[in-house]
């Protein structure tokens, strides 16, 4: 076999990659093909075989055959039987002098000190009969440098889920009760894993662990948990089989620290350049936008990227239960509910809201509107404060239905304070899962005699040619009476010649390959202060 350089490389710093492939060429003829980075263009093979790294010593193997299901396989180190007992003990005594060396609460200090506590109590040699009594314990390399690995894993990380906590390519990690965790990828959708507990107790006392993490711990008394994990991430928990029948659950919602671009998503096909075009003049014009559609259609993948269109001056809040929020602006106050301790502690999204208004910020975004906070945000636009947020609707009249019924009770006749809801819909198409925005809509108001709201789609999916169509040319009540007559235009059609040069923007970052978030940013925000001569290439 044939191997690139970056292999070979690998495959020496890591001898369970070594041992893997050669148990894996022993019954299949074909080898994997190492890739450093995947390709939405992968998506397209239908019996992939290739293995890529998530950090050493983890790789990720994506494997098909023909007529079965693509497999997801964790490749990482392995305790042998023979070794278990000895990891055991060594654990016991990291742990035993971790708590009286240190004071430190910060990972990187806490791993630096295992470390140190694993160097202190092995010695590197030939290994002959085990005490597991003794002070100092002899290690073969390859015993230190996975006993090193899994330590930390198990203690600091995320145990058994690690290797999936490193992926960026996964979106969603699923488990349910002792069965084999599935994935929802990026690039090959939904996967089961070759990862599992090994039993209902260790998954148990995983997931108290992780609720502790999130500030939330569950039990019998409240066995439902869910919040933001160190790394970003948001877990959701239902433990106990009293309430998840088929064993302890949870699912884990993977959040990337820079989050996707307008670029990047203009390139996949979500939104057309002319649609970013739009939500980039109303939300600098400061419209309230909402951004509505079933769970994972991507709803905060695209808030986060239009919120570089935000004045880059404004001051922005923002309420959130799980912080996914991450506007690229300076003045930016990020807050956050309290759902645990005593009542009288705990802190709300309609608190925070309430909270909000007091600071006049120029912008609120609401992670997710729910419940009775849902009126608050609407009164907050009635006084003049844009609010953008994400609610969950698969349509501009359900949104309605919802708004105007309990438990938010919004009076219909408040509703045309939302300027602007835009649609989205994820969906399989040839297999490969994809995300659009299926409308832009604008609510232009209420009539009684039209017996309710009045909306316009100013953009519309065509699923058959997967095209956004642009309705509004010439006949966009946002643009024409809110934009153009606060920008001071005469003839209020211009403003479509305004937004067709932005869109021109938006396909030259995307021709000149400017997919870095906080990058469209500041080339929006120097459109905004210079106009074209402020741009880094032609339009």
């Amino acid at each position: 076999m044939k191997m690139s350089g970056e292999f070979d490389d690998a495959l020496k710093r890591n001898n369970h990659l070594a041992e893997y492939l050669d148990n894996f060429q022993k019954n299949h003829s074909h080898p994997p093909l190492f890739v450093s980075q995947l390709s939405r263009e992968m998506a397209l093979e239908k019996t992939p075989n290739m293995i890529y790294p998530v950090g050493d010593p983890v790789f990720i193997h994506i494997y098909g055959e023909p007529q079965k299901d693509i497999e997801y396989i964790a490749i990482e180190p392995k305790l042998k039987p023979e070794e278990i007992g000895l990891y055991n003990v060594i654990v016991d005594r990291v742990l035993e002098k971790a708590v009286k060396t240190t004071t430190s609460v910060s990972k990187e200090e806490l791993k630096k000190t295992f470390i140190s506590i694993i160097d202190e109590i092995t010695k590197a040699g030939t290994v002959g009969k085990r005490d597991l009594g003794a002070s100092t314990f002899m290690l073969t390399k390859e015993e230190y440098e996975k006993f090193r690995y899994l330590i930390v894993r198990d203690v600091l990380d995320s145990g058994p889920v690690e290797a999936m906590i490193r992926d960026p390519y996964l979106e969603d990690i699923h488990c349910v009760g002792i069965n084999p965790l599935s994935v929802v990828h990026k690039i090959f959708g939904n996967l089961r894993t070759n990862i599992e507990f090994e039993s209902k107790m260790a998954l148990d006392n995983w997931l108290r662990t992780m609720s502790e993490r999130i500030g939330r711990p569950i039990g019998d008394a409240n066995p439902i948990a869910g919040g933001t994990l160190p790394g970003g991430s948001r877990i959701a928990i239902a433990y106990s089989d009293d309430i998840s029948r088929r064993g302890s659950s949870f699912t884990i919602r993977k959040f990337s620290k820079t989050p996707l671009s307008i670029t990047q998503l203009i390139k996949y096909g979500t939104l057309s350049a002319q649609e970013a075009a739009y939500l980039w003049l109303c939300l600098e014009n400061g419209m309230s936008v909402f951004l509505c559609g079933e769970t994972a259609s991507g709803k905060t993948a695209a808030m986060n990227a239009t919120l570089i269109f935000i004045d880059p001056k404004a001051k922005i809040f923002s309420a959130e239960d799980a912080t996914e929020v991450t506007p690229p602006h300076e003045v930016w106050q990020q807050l956050a509910t309290k759902e645990e301790g005593a009542e009288e502690s705990q802190v709300h999204m309609f608190t925070l809201l309430k909270a909000a208004l007091r600071s006049r910020p120029n912008y609120i975004i609401v992670g997710e509107i729910r419940g009775i906070e849902g009126a608050v945000a609407f009164q907050a636009m009635q006084t003049g404060h844009p609010v953008m947020s994400t609610f969950h609707a698969s349509s501009v009249k359900r949104m309605i239905q919802r708004f105007i019924g309990a438990p938010i009770n919004v009076p219909v006749t408040f509703i045309d304070n939302l300027n602007v809801c835009v649609v989205l819909h994820a969906m399989y198409k040839d297999g490969i899962l994809i995300r659009r925005v299926g409308a832009i809509e604008e609510l232009e108001g209420y009539y009684e005699e039209a017996g309710g709201v009045v909306t316009r789609a100013v953009f519309q999916w065509n699923s058959a040619e997967d095209k956004h169509e642009f309705r509004g040319l010439n006949n966009s009540y946002i643009l024409e009476e809110k934009i153009a007559g606060r920008q001071g235009y005469k003839d209020k059609r211009k403003i479509y010649d305004e937004l067709m040069i932005r869109s021109k923007v938006l396909n030259a970052m995307v021709e000149h390959e400017v997919f870095d978030f906080i990058k469209t940013f500041e080339i929006v925000k120097a459109y905004r202060e210079h106009g074209l001569e402020g741009l880094p290439f032609p339009v």
